[in-house]
């Protein structure tokens, strides 16, 4: 059975197409495309004209790549940008009617059970750990083992959103950084009591900014062909400090920087510097299965 699955990001839109019989999904066929849905008024609640017409563009060619390949399901979910935008079942309507593609809303903690589910098919949770995913509009934390979920929650405190508010400055100063530790040391006590209590070992990136770490302090590791890799932490360390103190323009000479996250590279690496400070973690990980791939393999287990 050949299925598709989009993964509507606040930033990027996913296409994965795979066929789901036998015990791992075989893919077929994937890409991601910037569409940027969060451009703009993101803290508004609003997704732009200019940006509603790039993701339904995006959807109806992603509606030819599922027809070519014959998938007969397609799941398309929506996160935060659509969940929280006030014109949010404006763009359900319009992918439907336009592009005809049908979209499920999820919420936050939907959201984080599905990111669990794709870094689970890695294999990499070794450890009691804590997962994140750092999103264009929110951020998924999972703290859980091998076998469970132990603890979950979203916030909306994704890149975009914290970019558009705070990063003022080039390179960011140290009044932004701090009005976004402040930001962070408001929203995440929840976190900060769940890491005493549940003293994960590893923290696990899922994708995104976590696969731009791995491949700049990583070089010799291709991305595309790995389901997870460690990474250094004092490597990661000294990159954050380098990329943290570097100008707009500086960032975008770098190799292994994609132009979309020129900017939120610096919101993702002070989030995570946040994160590190919880608890002492013993791993720093990248799983570069996520949203997508969880809702991948829940198709997969739903059709053996």
């Amino acid at each position: 059975m050949k299925v598709a699955v989009i993964d509507l990001g606040t930033n990027t839109f996913h296409l994965i197409i795979a066929d789901v019989k036998g015990h791992h999904p075989k893919i077929l066929y994937k890409v991601n495309l910037p569409v940027k849905l969060g451009e703009g008024r993101i803290n508004e609640n609003i997704i732009i004209p200019e940006a509603f017409d790039r993701g339904i563009d995006t959807l109806k060619s992603f509606k030819e790549k599922i027809n070519y390949y014959g998938a007969t399901l397609v799941k398309a979910i929506a996160t935060s940008a659509i969940r929280s935008a006030d014109n949010g079942l404006d763009f359900v309507e319009a992918a439907l009617k336009d592009a005809d593609i049908e979209i499920t809303v999820i919420s936050g903690d939907e959201e984080a059970a599905y990111i669990y589910s794709g870094v689970k098919a890695t294999e990499i949770l070794r450890d009691k750990s804590l997962i994140m995913d750092i999103g264009g509009g929110s951020t998924e934390f999972i703290i859980c083992d091998r076998e469970k979920i132990l603890w979950k929650k979203s916030y909306n405190i994704g890149a975009a959103r914290l970019q558009q508010a705070y990063f003022k400055s080039d390179p960011v100063s140290l009044e932004d950084q701090r009005a976004i530790h402040n930001r962070l040391e408001s929203e995440l006590s929840e976190l900060q009591e769940a890491c005493k209590l549940y003293k994960p070992q590893q923290l696990v990136g899922s994708a995104g900014a976590f696969e731009t770490f791995a491949g700049m302090i990583k070089p010799d590791v291709d991305i595309k062909f790995i389901k997870s890799t460690e990474i250094d932490i004092s490597a990661y360390h000294l990159l954050s400090k380098k990329l943290i103190e570097s100008t707009h323009s500086e960032r975008e000479n770098l190799n292994g920087l994609i132009k979309l996250r020129v900017d939120m590279i610096v919101i993702a690496l002070l989030i995570t510097n946040y994160v590190l400070e919880l608890t002492v973690f013993n791993r720093l990980c990248l799983s570069t299965y996520d949203l997508k791939m969880g809702v991948l393999y829940t198709l997969q287990e739903s059709n053996t």
